[in-house]
């Protein structure tokens, strides 16, 4: 059997900080500290206060923050007749569901890149984060653009340098902590037909961007990101005859509906769509939600208060499984995980391990890389199956594969203890901890930063470590705070210096890099963290 493992889920997590065990394999003198560094478990968070804590009276920052942005008003191109009522209305929609919402209509070019600029740095410590989009959208070699209201283009080759890419708009929110939402009501008609000058302005020659048909191409998300288009890609949206577009319609109507979990919500935004329009248009999604059932409104939203994920899922009502099941049934490999959990029920009732195995696996043969892990668990310890560290080690290897970082993350403690079918290799296992904390994983991104202050990771220097432990600090894991703010001993100096640098540059530290975690640097951590005054 596979040595057991700490448990790595969010917020529960006991962190491992490799340092002087390592130094000891592979010889290296640097490792120490206040000694409780190498491989020994990080205490999770107390309910004490610390004499900086007692300076401020911290709240949480907003959880859930959401940009909408509306174009209408083109003065080169087709002007668009419902986009700007269409956002306003799903701003004040999204604001009664408690988020802080960016509102944006007919903005030019230049502050259309600020606000979400802006927007994507205050996302990082949001729990979602969501963007609307309703306004003219373009495939233009490959790539897609959202179309501001002051471009002039006769060029396509220009459209890049006027527009924002798609691209730009799924980075603005790839580090919120649990959600990322893109919705694009942009699948219109193309605004710079073929026949708009192109042939002219490149003497009859066909011009070096091309562009593509009405609609936006498919996009590629992030893992752990939906983005939902207003028809699928490459087909044009309505527009409708009241008010507000059949797509947007159907957000308002159905978003806010209580104590349905935002998977099935998306469904419904689907359904209704294609309703209001006799089928002539069907929403469609890219990529997936994370792992975590979430709800919008009703009593249900605090499932989210819950700490580890399999609890929330197993928190769920019971008509809410048969929700799930109908979603299963359709291939939503994100229900069939949700189902795994549940039936891992610690209530003796509802516990039934074979139901967990079957949800896993089918979800597993379906790509997707999260039930690969848990059903890989599943065989490690024999649980609704027989026990079979081979194949637990395969899955968790696929998963890694697929940039799982949970997976890149076991593995290296793995690596680390060694395991059945396993050698032990502590340089391997560093870089497989490097690879998790790219991927933004908390535990992995602070052990990395400990690693690296150790002198155990070739070529990384403090600043490299800052830099992890400022990114570990905005992923919202408390421990991460706590150990930051109550040990900051245990990194040396160097270190420290440069993590006061890193909360200066990003405007949360004014004082002296000095490497002294006073007052003052705690307080500007805390912000960082997401909490405020």
């Amino acid at each position: 059997m596979l040595p057991s493992r700490r448990c790595i889920a969010a917020a529960t997590a006991a962190f491992l900080v490799a340092g002087a065990a390592i130094a000891q394999e592979t010889g290296d003198p640097a490792a120490g500290g206040d000694g409780t560094r190498g491989l020994a478990g990080i205490k999770t968070a107390v309910n004490g206060v610390t004499a900086g804590e007692a300076l401020v009276s911290p709240v949480v920052s907003a959880r859930r923050m959401a940009l909408v942005v509306g174009m209408a008003s083109y003065a080169s191109i087709s002007p668009l007749r419902n986009t700007a009522a269409d956002a306003r209305a799903v701003g004040a929609m999204l604001e009664r569901l408690d988020f802080a919402v960016d509102l944006a209509i007919d903005v030019p070019f230049a502050q259309l890149k600020e606000t979400i600029a802006a927007f994507s740095r205050r996302s990082e410590t949001a729990d979602i984060a969501l963007v609307y989009y309703a306004g003219h959208g373009v495939e233009a070699a490959g790539e897609n653009y959202l179309i501001p209201i002051d471009i002039k283009v006769d060029d396509p080759a220009k459209i890049p340098e006027q527009a924002v890419s798609l691209a730009t708009v799924l980075a603005s929110v790839e580090h919120a902590r649990k959600l990322r939402i893109v919705i694009l009501d942009s699948c219109r008609n193309n605004p710079f037909p073929a026949s708009r000058g192109l042939a002219a302005a490149s003497g009859g020659i066909a011009p070096a961007v091309t562009l593509g048909g009405d609609g936006l191409s498919p996009p590629d998300p992030a893992q752990g990101m939906l983005v939902i288009y207003a028809a699928e890609g490459g087909k044009v949206a309505l527009d409708g005859d009241g008010d507000n577009s059949p797509f947007a319609t159907a957000l308002l109507e159905t978003l806010p509906t209580p104590n349905v979990e935002i998977g099935l919500v998306f469904r419904q935004v689907r359904d209704r769509v294609m309703a209001l329009t006799a089928n002539r248009q069907q929403p469609h999604f890219y990529g997936s939600l994370s792992g975590a059932p979430f709800f919008l409104a009703g009593e249900d939203e605090a499932i989210a208060g819950i700490a580890d994920k399999a609890g929330q899922w197993q928190a769920l009502k019971p008509e809410q499984a048969v929700q799930l099941t109908a979603l299963a049934d359709e291939g939503n490999t994100r229900a069939m995980i949700g189902l795994g959990y549940m039936a891992l029920s610690p209530d003796s009732t509802r516990f039934q391990p074979d139901k967990a195995f079957e949800f896993f696996r089918k979800a597993a043969e379906a790509g997707d890389a999260e039930a690969m892990f848990e059903l890989g668990k599943l065989y490690e310890k024999g649980i609704g199956t027989g026990q079979d560290v081979a194949e637990a080690l395969e899955l968790y290897r696929k998963a890694a594969d697929l940039g799982f970082a949970d997976a890149i993350n076991d593995l290296g403690f793995l690596h680390y203890q060694g395991a059945e079918g396993l050698a032990r290799d502590p340089r391997k296992a560093i870089e497989l901890f490097v690879r998790a904390a790219d991927l933004r994983h908390p535990q992995a991104m602070f052990n990395v930063a400990a690693l690296i202050d150790d002198g155990l990771v070739p070529g990384k220097t403090p600043q490299d470590a800052a830099d992890y432990l400022y990114a570990a600090l905005r992923s919202g894991v408390e421990d991460v705070l706590e150990q930051l703010t109550t040990r900051p001993t245990m990194f040396k100096p160097e270190t420290r210096r440069a993590l006061q640098a890193a909360l200066q540059r990003n405007n949360f530290y004014a004082g002296a890099i000095d490497g002294q975690i006073g007052a003052g640097t705690q307080r500007s951590m805390r912000i960082a963290f997401g909490q405020t005054e």
